[in-house]
């Protein structure tokens, strides 16, 4: 592997029509240039995988999980160079890092295990009726910055097992992991099968709109989310969307609060709070309210912030410039709508860090608790009758995760049936599996990733009725 990184279009590692250059946001520096794809690079490889993919579709489901796992060993034998390039371009410290390169060969290796054999629906003396799983055809998977290599392989890895071929679109500030994949792709894939092209954000309505292309699968802001429905709509293309979320946690007055508060601290401020399902909201019983802020402003305190490379760093930079400025406004917004008892500034000096920040006495209708923060400020309401925190949690237009935390396992789980979102953990949070399917409740998404049904997602249902009685 070498630092001259190259889109990979048609089985070819080539250079970008342009380029343009990646910040490390622990410096706010250009620390690589990288090629840049242009409008002409995507129409040739929406061509190279229409002309790959009826080959590939036409091997067997071995053959193809064969291909998979060898990119699942390419990823295992450099887990290093992957985990060391994530901080560098994406700000998470390294131990996380390292985390989400084993997620993703794992999730990979999954998905490889997979065999999807024909399901027989009716075989009487009248009929044979069976059900086949198809490839779609030409997928498109356009990822976010927050974890681009995993979130890359919650795509590519189901599409290509189903026989799909694919092009992978990352987030302009993080695709260098995915120009490495691309890179070890080439060896491993036919022509056309695996393609990586990257963009400064303006090829993406040309891919959602784009009639040769069969399905999008997003990972984003809802307000993109919408825009790539709007646009695939025009050729009717399979979409699935997994948006955004405020997930909420409920925690009971019969916890203890020393064991829960690490726990939910960790769920809102890994990777610097940049996570779709992190816990954005805390509804914490009067009960225990002032103990859990206490405990958690605690832990604020004492994390340590700075560069991911740097040994012992617990939380990272947020990842890019336009999201610190986001976070910066928004500290500035929850001093007035709150009490700030942890954090709560900048930690100065170069690159884009800002301190795990707890904020109590704050209530609904505050900007902090109502939208989707993607950073590590994290709200703590009071509440007295849980039936009240449910409207308050339910009321939302997200519905992508919460979590209800309590000594009482019966008594969180009637709770948590009546949390309007996608997935509800009790007494933990943000807990994905590659067996479990995943998706959004209300605009936090359509469709789900992950397990059987975020399998069959990148497939089309073809039904094969045989009548037996004889017609000559």
């Amino acid at each position: 592997m070498t630092d001259n990184f190259k889109l990979l279009i048609d089985g070819d590692l080539v250079d970008g029509d342009s380029s343009m250059e990646v910040i490390d946001p622990a410096t706010g520096a250009p620390f690589q240039t990288v090629p840049r794809g242009s409008a002409r690079q995507l129409h040739q490889a929406v061509a190279a995988a229409k002309a790959a993919q009826p080959a590939w579709a036409d091997l067997s489901i071995a053959e193809r999980s064969g291909k998979l796992l060898a990119l699942a060993d390419a990823i295992q034998a450099n887990a290093d160079a992957f985990a060391r390039m994530l901080v560098r371009e994406q700000g998470k410290p390294l131990p996380e890092a390292g985390v989400e390169v084993a997620f993703t060969e794992g999730l990979i290796r999954y998905f490889a295990s997979i065999e999807l054999p024909v399901e027989i629906l009716q075989d009487d003396e009248t009929y044979r009726i069976e059900v086949h799983r198809k490839a779609l055809g030409v997928v498109c998977g356009i990822t976010p910055w927050n974890f681009p290599l995993l979130l890359a392989a919650f795509k590519f890895a189901p599409a290509l097992l189903l026989g799909n071929s694919f092009i992978l679109k990352p987030a302009p500030t993080t695709p260098i992991t995915s120009l490495m994949l691309g890179e070890f792709a080439h060896g491993i894939f036919p022509a056309g099968v695996f393609n990586v092209l990257t963009d400064l954000n303006d090829l993406g309505p040309l891919l959602t709109a784009h009639p040769d292309i069969a399905k999008i699968s997003f990972t984003g802001s809802t307000a993109t989310g919408k825009k790539v429905l709007e646009s695939a709509a025009s050729t009717l293309k399979r979409v699935t969307l997994e948006l955004g979320g405020n997930d909420a946690s409920i925690v009971l007055d019969d916890v203890d609060v020393v064991k829960v508060a690490p726990k939910i601290y960790a769920s809102a401020f890994t990777n610097a709070g940049q996570v779709c399902i992190a816990a954005k909201r805390v509804y914490a019983h009067s009960a225990i309210y002032d103990a859990l802020c206490d405990e958690l402003a605690k832990l604020a305190d004492s994390a340590i912030v700075g560069d991911g490379l740097e040994q012992g760093t617990q939380m990272g930079p947020v990842q890019n410039a336009a999201q610190f400025e986001k976070a910066k406004a928004l500290l500035e917004t929850a001093r007035r709508e709150g009490r700030i008892i942890a954090g709560g500034e900048p930690e100065g000096g170069a690159g884009y860090f800002i301190r795990p920040t707890i904020v109590r006495d704050i209530k609904d209708g505050a900007q902090l608790v109502d939208e989707e923060q993607f950073a590590p400020i994290l709200p703590i309401i009071r509440f007295d009758d849980v039936e009240d925190a449910l409207v308050h949690v339910n009321n939302s237009i997200y519905g992508l995760g919460g979590s209800v935390w309590s000594a009482d396992s019966d008594r969180a789980a009637a709770i948590a049936r009546r949390i309007d979102s996608g997935t509800v953990w009790i007494n933990h949070h943000a807990d994905l599996r590659p067996n479990v399917p995943f998706g959004g409740a209300k605009q936090s998404g359509v469709g789900k990733e992950l397990g059987m049904e975020g399998l069959l997602e990148f497939s089309q249902t073809s039904v094969m009725s045989l009548a037996k009685e004889a017609v000559g």
